[in-house]
């Protein structure tokens, strides 16, 4: 399931998006100002943000330049959704860094073909097929290998889906609940505390090459693997 933000302060359209976007299976959480925004984003990295424009505290190009200028916000899809239906604006939006841009009042089918596309543009980068790469971790999928800073590490067959699923999703925080389910199948019935376990593991034989310290513990939560070390 991917998280989706919907910033729009007209209540009937958030609620509108929102009951869509759940239809699709993902989860949704909404923001009315570029305050609560931001706030969003800082606790919990989306997968997807629908961007209204206009907003009580300032724009939506304000809030799309911020997060295309943060490292760990960068890659952030971006759909604005929006009155302003100029050419000008468009390109504006765009330019501040939007995935894509849609007018309002719209369809709900053509929003869903749109936000499908944007998540399959922003696809986990990859040097070539069959690798996932964020920071100094490489994965590559064939030769089931794993190297940190080029050097070769040695994870066990847990370990190493643990570490593909958080490398195709970084920034994203994972609750023990969906690790569970995409790492060992919704039809393995073990408990959750097992999550930590391998976790614990994975940060171990990490940690000799100064990657341990990527996966973090997001409290009350679950785990997020970030895409650069930690300062210390």
């Amino acid at each position: 399931m991917s998280r989706a933000l919907i910033v729009e302060d007209e209540p009937a359209i958030a609620e509108l998006i929102a009951i869509h976007l759940r239809h699709a299976g993902h989860e949704v959480s909404l923001a009315a100002t570029v305050s609560e925004a931001r706030v969003a984003v800082d606790a919990v990295l989306p997968d997807l943000v629908v961007l209204d424009w206009m907003l009580p505290g300032g724009t939506g190009l304000e809030l799309a330049r911020h997060w295309r200028a943060g490292a760990r916000t960068r890659e952030l899809p971006i759909l604005m959704l929006t009155a302003r239906s100029d050419e000008t604006d468009m390109i504006a939006g765009l330019d501040a860094g939007a995935d894509d841009y849609l007018v309002k009042p719209f369809s709900p089918g053509e929003l869903m073909a749109r936000i499908r596309a944007v998540l399959r543009r922003r696809a986990p980068t990859t040097l070539a097929e069959g690798q996932l790469v964020v920071g100094p971790l490489r994965l590559d999928l064939a030769a089931r290998r794993v190297e940190v800073d080029g050097r070769p590490v040695r994870l066990g067959p847990t370990e190493f889906r643990l570490l593909q699923h958080l490398m195709a999703h970084p920034e994203r925080v994972h609750s023990r609940a969906q690790l569970l389910d995409r790492v060992w199948g919704d039809h393995v019935f073990i408990e959750e505390r097992t999550v930590d376990v391998h976790v614990k593991r994975l940060r171990e034989t990490l940690a000799p090459v100064d990657a341990g310290r990527m996966i973090e513990t997001v409290r009350g939560v679950g785990y997020r693997l970030t895409r650069e070390r930690p300062a210390d």
